[in-house]
Formats: C-alpha cells, sequence, structure tokens
C-alpha cells in the first residue's frame, strides 16, 4: 500500500517512488507484477496523474519498473534485494537503533561508509 503523507518534507511522487522502490527490493511487489496504472493510482492516492508518472518514470529510469503497451507497468526482474542483503541491514537497523539513531542518522552512516568503500 502506498501512501502520501503530508507532514513529510519530500514530494509526493518522491514518496510515491520512494514506498514503490523500497516495496519492489523487499519483495513486496514482486517480478513482473502489473502496477496500477497511473490514472488509477493518481485517483486513489487523491494527486496529479503527472505525480504518479514521473514516480514510476523515475523507476523506469533506475531500472526497477518497464512498461509496455498492453501491459502496462510492470516490476523487472531480480530487482529484490538478496537474503544476505536483507540480513546484513536488519542488523545494521537493529545497531542502529540499540545507538539510539534515527532513520536520518542511520542513512548518513551507509552514506559515509559507500563513499569511503568506493574504490578509486
Amino acid at each position: 500500500m502506498i501512501t502520501i503523507d503530508d507532514g513529510d518534507p519530500r514530494p509526493p511522487f518522491e514518496q510515491i517512488r520512494g514506498q514503490l522502490a523500497d516495496q519492489i527490493r523487499a519483495g513486496t511487489l514482486a517480478a513482473g507484477q502489473r502496477l496500477p496504472a497511473v490514472r488509477q493510482l493518481a485517483v486513489d492516492l487523491r494527486v496529479a496523474a503527472g505525480t504518479v508518472a514521473r514516480a514510476y518514470a523515475a523507476l523506469e529510469t533506475a531500472g526497477l519498473l518497464t512498461t509496455s503497451r498492453g501491459s502496462g507497468t510492470r516490476v523487472r526482474p531480480d530487482q529484490e534485494l538478496g537474503a544476505d542483503s536483507r540480513s546484513s541491514a536488519r542488523r545494521f537497523v537493529q545497531a542502529q537503533r540499540r545507538d539510539g539513531a534515527n532513520l536520518d542518522e542511520a542513512l548518513s552512516a551507509v552514506r559515509v561508509e559507500w563513499t569511503r568503500d568506493t574504490p578509486a
């Protein structure tokens, strides 16, 4: 289920994009699964169709979705995170929570380490 939080500082298209990306990577939205039509999801979320179209386009650019006439918008194969990655993420989240970190602080830690471990 996708929701729009009016208290979230992110624009609605980014909230939609982020929630769909998370559901795809978690396997909640399976490979080949068809997403609602742009207009239908826009009506459901009470946003403009262009907002949903922008989120879908960003996900397609990122390689998570594919769109074709007649077939609609579907989840691309092999986008789910592997079991090792999910397990590592779970342990990291648990450690961050024990340390009292919030989500922004945990994501910052990931960004710092991601940059540090990037090969030159």
